[in-house]
């Protein structure tokens, strides 16, 4: 095989593509036999060219792992010391780093069944050779074996932290630093107790040494893997920063002002910076950090660049997402130079300069939001002079900072419409299409909370929005119908002058079915359902129809976030027309199901080669052994519009449940099933509408339930579920079912729900009599809960009342509708009319049948004897007609 082999070797090697797709085809089938496994080696150490030794070695790593438990022991002893040789002996650097990569992998295997004890002395011995390249093909095996046997170090600890130590300090050769770098950045994910924490302390001063140096030699990628260390550092959970916070950030600041660095370079200084903010703030402030932080991140905002404004390097967004941050940790102490900053930038000559000042603003209003609240009338004069200026970036800066205000300093921004509103106007009339752009959003996001106030200028606001919807182009069109729904919110009855003519334009809107038009189509969807709540069902149920039609039509289209705002559209027409939108539940309702099961997009990146294949072209190579490699996790990403559709679709179903209500019946199994699940979902939009859906289904239940089931057990149990809901969550939670629960509960009060009804040749027994009592007791238990919530008892009373009267057959029913007066006295007696409701109470008494209730009559009664209630002294002659026993049963409270 060996003589072979190396012709194969060679032959894959060869420019022909056809020639090379050949001796795959061979490798690939030798590669089958265990003793493909000595002769690579035998190429490893033999062949006459390092490209060859380096496929050999790559092969090796790729093959060994399905073939070593198959091995000899003497052919694994000559594998293991054929790579010792070739890492101490051979020449040709990467071939070195290849057989590096093949030790690692063998050692996952043999380190831990104690066949390779003499591995780990050779790699210290290996670190401390004279040989600049042992010292550094050791390092560079002391990080390859953390991913495989990183524990078994753990002994050896104390002396690796000692050698790392020694090698960053390395004088005679950078390589070697670079290479204990990187090992450094391997062992910290194995720190975890006290003493290791504080050696490895020791490293951060040179590790910003060697990266110093790095970037002087032009080096910077060492320098970003320098900052991926300190990302980890900063995100374990062992303390590993200590006092080096300071040296870390001074260095940080010092990376990210270096103009002549890569972006990328500075992005990482940033990122620290950030990610310090976010998990460190406390030490930052410790430190007195955040000041000379703030002096270098707010310049960075008028840094200009060349490049495309969407590029997430640019120093001025990473400067900015690192004073979001800091606003929301730190708000007091970050306001105030920001501030200062913004008020001496405005008045600056440069226009990048005037655009930070804005920006600033803008980016702390949500971190600093209640600071600001107080300092409302210097702020806006800043930033309503930027929209004002006569730089078109500086006119962006303020709308989009205007919008920030508007999103986060609610409600004291509304008081200053008369101010803003006009600004904002003026703007949206720009020449530039980024400044009317941004004006829409602060537009949108300003209206969105305005109320009447908004009314004075609906006239020309509509005026200037209606002319852009129709001749802008698409992007400027999308954030005009934004602004066009907030203005609607914030009219109500006031926009329906303006909604037919908007319905009308947004009808060519919604039968767009070009993929650069979905966009477009999807804002109209959302601002007819909007337009629609402002103008009413009487207005809106007859011209919906068709708009249906379309929002259905669209779904089909395969664009997630049209698919969204499809269900936000469904949602509020299921609030306009109420019951009335049953009629669309069979094809709206598994639009919903179908999104809500979407697959959640997550994708996980896989990486099973490494540098080395990449790099020499030989990652094509592949065998069946490969499913024995343990591939590495890249990267996780998710498909955050799926989210926001899955998030839409959630709610949708709910806001169907709550207003169709017993007409969605057929749905709630299914939907049941998938709110559950959706409760417990990683996101919290999808959770929070879950939880919320599954309030509105399983209240629907409940009222089906006491109406409609024919067991009492099964009605009782629905109407202690629902007083215990009432009374664990308030009236808020029941609150849009109250005329069903109420009617429901008098129908059971009257003896004429489902499960009250008996047939005519039936006998009554005494387990049903004792059901009876027991849904009796649920109703009353349920009415004085419906009372402590609502405040008020006037239905309940009315309802109540026939039970009192002397056509009422059933003495229990009358005991417990006592029962139920005497709690709901006790619970809001300032509620009840007592002088009308007591001669009506007090003529039932003495009880006859269901003697339980006793206590909670006679208790009520004492209460207000004790509290000299008006009222009882009245009803005096009544109360003395109750029999001495009946009296009698006061005393204990009385006591």
């Amino acid at each position: 095989m060996a003589q072979s082999l190396e012709l194969l070797l060679i032959q894959f090697l060869m420019p022909d593509n056809d020639a090379r797709r050949q001796a795959e085809d061979q490798i690939k089938r030798l590669s089958k036999d265990p003793q493909v496994v000595p002769a690579l080696v035998h190429h490893l150490r033999t062949a006459k060219t390092p490209n060859v030794r380096q496929l050999a070695a790559v092969l090796l790593r790729k093959k060994i792992t399905g073939h070593w438990p198959k091995l000899p022991a003497h052919i694994r002893s000559l594998v293991k010391q054929s790579l010792i040789d070739s890492i101490t002996m051979e020449h040709s650097p990467p071939v070195r780093r290849a057989s590096a990569n093949v030790v690692s992998i063998i050692a996952k295997y043999a380190v831990p069944s104690g066949e390779w004890p003499e591995l780990f002395p050779f790699l210290f011995q290996c670190s401390q050779s004279a040989q600049e390249d042992h010292r550094e093909v050791a390092l560079i095996l002391f990080s390859s074996l953390t991913e495989t046997v990183g524990n078994s170090f753990r002994p050896y600890f104390a002396d690796l932290q000692s050698l790392l130590l020694k090698c960053l300090q390395d004088e005679s050769s950078n390589r070697v630093r670079v290479a204990a770098l990187k090992a450094v950045g391997s062992f910290l994910e194995f720190t975890h107790d006290e003493a290791e924490v504080v050696n490895f302390r020791e490293f951060i001063p040179s590790i910003l040494n060697v990266s110093r140096q790095c970037l002087a030699s032009g080096e910077e990628d060492v320098a970003v893997l320098a900052f991926e260390i300190f990302d980890e550092m900063i995100e374990s959970p062992a303390p590993l920063l200590g006092e080096s916070v300071k040296a870390i950030v001074q260095f940080s600041l010092e990376v990210c002002s270096s103009t002549n660095l890569e972006p990328n370079t500075r992005h990482q200084a940033i990122q620290i910076i950030s990610w310090l903010a976010k998990y460190k703030s406390n030490s930052l402030r410790k430190h007195k950090l955040i000041i000379p932080i703030l002096q270098v991140m707010c310049p960075l905002l008028a840094e200009s660049t060349d490049r495309d404004e969407d590029d997430d390097l640019a120093p001025d967004r990473a400067a900015a997402e690192v004073i979001d941050t800091m606003a929301l940790s730190l708000s007091k102490y970050v306001f105030p130079p920001a501030l200062e900053f913004a008020s001496l930038s405005s008045q600056s000559v440069n226009p990048k300069f005037r655009e930070a000042s804005v920006t600033v603003l803008g980016v702390i209003s949500e971190g600093c939001l209640d600071l600001m609240k107080d300092k409302l009338e210097p702020i806006l004069h800043i930033v309503l002079g930027g929209l004002r200026d006569q730089e078109q970036m500086v006119r962006g800066a303020a709308a989009f900072a205007l919008g920030q205000f508007a999103e986060y300093l609610q409600p004291e921004i509304v008081a200053h419409y008369n101010s803003v509103l006009p600004c904002i106007l003026n703007a949206i009339k720009d020449a530039s299409g980024e400044v009317k752009e941004k004006s829409y959003y602060a537009l949108a996001a300003f209206c969105e909370n305005m109320g009447e106030e908004i009314l004075p200028f609906l006239d020309d606001l509509m005026g200037i929005l209606l002319s852009a919807l129709q001749n802008s182009p698409r992007n400027l069109q999308e954030t005009c119908m934004s602004a066009i729904g907030s203005v609607a919110s914030a009219a109500e009855q006031g926009f329906i002058p303006y909604a037919e003519r908007v319905l009308e334009l947004m009808k060519m809107f919604m039968v767009l079915t070009n993929d650069e038009d979905l966009r477009s189509r999807a804002r109209a969807t959302e601002l007819v359902g909007i337009v629609a709540m402002s103008a009413g069902s009487m207005r809106m149920e007859p011209i919906l129809p068709p708009f249906i039609e379309a929002a259905i039509s669209g779904y089909g289209l395969e664009f997630s976030e049209l698919r969204e705002y499809t269900h936000g559209f469904f949602s509020n027409v299921a609030e306009i027309l109420d019951e009335g939108f049953t009629q669309y539940l069979p094809h709206v309702v598994p639009l919903a199901f179908s999104s809500c099961n979407l697959d959640d997009g997550s994708a996980v990146d896989i990486d099973d080669s490494d540098e080395d294949d990449n790099t020499t072209g030989f990652g094509g190579v592949s065998s069946d052994d490969e499913a024995h490699d343990e591939p590495r996790v890249r990267n996780i990403s998710i498909r955050t519009g799926v989210l926001d559709e899955k998030a839409a679709a959630t709610q949708a179903l709910g806001l169907f449940a709550l207003h169709t209500k017993s007409a969605y019946a057929p749905y709630l199994e299914e939907s049941l099933k998938i709110l559950v699940k959706h409760s417990s979902y990683f996101h919290e939009d999808v959770r929070l509408h879950a939880v919320i859906g599954l309030k509105h289904t399983v209240m629907n239940i409940y009222v089906k339930t006491m109406t409609e089931d024919d067991d009492k057990e099964v009605v009782a149990q629905a109407c202690m579920s629902t007083a215990d809901m009432i009374k664990d969550l308030g009236y808020i939670a029941v609150e849009p079912y109250m005329p069903q629960l109420v009617e429901a509960t008098l129908v059971l009060l009257q003896e004429e729900s489902a499960c009250q009804q008996i047939e005519s040749d039936s006998e009554i027994d005494d387990d049903d009599a004792k059901h009876d009592e027991v849904l009796m007791d649920a109703v009353s238990d349920l009415l004085p809960a419906f009372a402590k919530a609502m405040g008020y008892y006037g239905d309940v009373l009315r309802g109540l009342h026939p039970l009192f009267g002397e056509s009422e057959p059933d003495n229990a029913a009358r005991d417990n509708a006592a029962g139920a007066v005497a709690r709901m006295i006790m619970v809001h007696p300032e509620s009840i009319p007592l002088n009308q409701v007591l001669p009506v109470f007090l003529r039932a008494l003495p009880l006859k049948e269901d003697h339980e209730e006793s206590m909670t009559v006679y208790s009520c009664l004492c209460n207000l004897v004790l509290s000299s209630n008006a009222q009882i002294w009245s009803a005096l002659s009544s109360l003395l007609r109750l029999s001495c026993v009946e009296m009698w049963l006061c005393l204990p409270v009385l006591i």
